[in-house]
């Protein structure tokens, strides 16, 4: 995804049972490089992992822009 990942929008390196087709590999994102997982992130289930994954996404997503103020005339 070369423009990142827009949150709430599965990665389309996911396989069909969820796992990241380009781990192991050179051009995976450094983004998904510097992620450590860990055992909280993945709860008890499939529900309670995406939970998580939908609070990181919303706690690193980028502000929003401001409008442009109106031009005087």
């Amino acid at each position: 995804m070369p423009h990142g990942k827009p949150a709430g929008i599965p990665c389309i390196q996911l396989t069909p049972d969820y796992r990241c087709a380009l781990f192991g590999r050179p051009e995976r994102p450094a983004v998904c490089l510097s992620l450590r997982p860990h055992a909280s992130m993945c709860g008890s289930d499939r529900l309670e992992a995406l939970a998580w994954i939908e609070s990181l996404e919303q706690h690193t997503r980028p502000a929003a822009k401001e409008p442009a103020p109106a031009a005087a005339g």
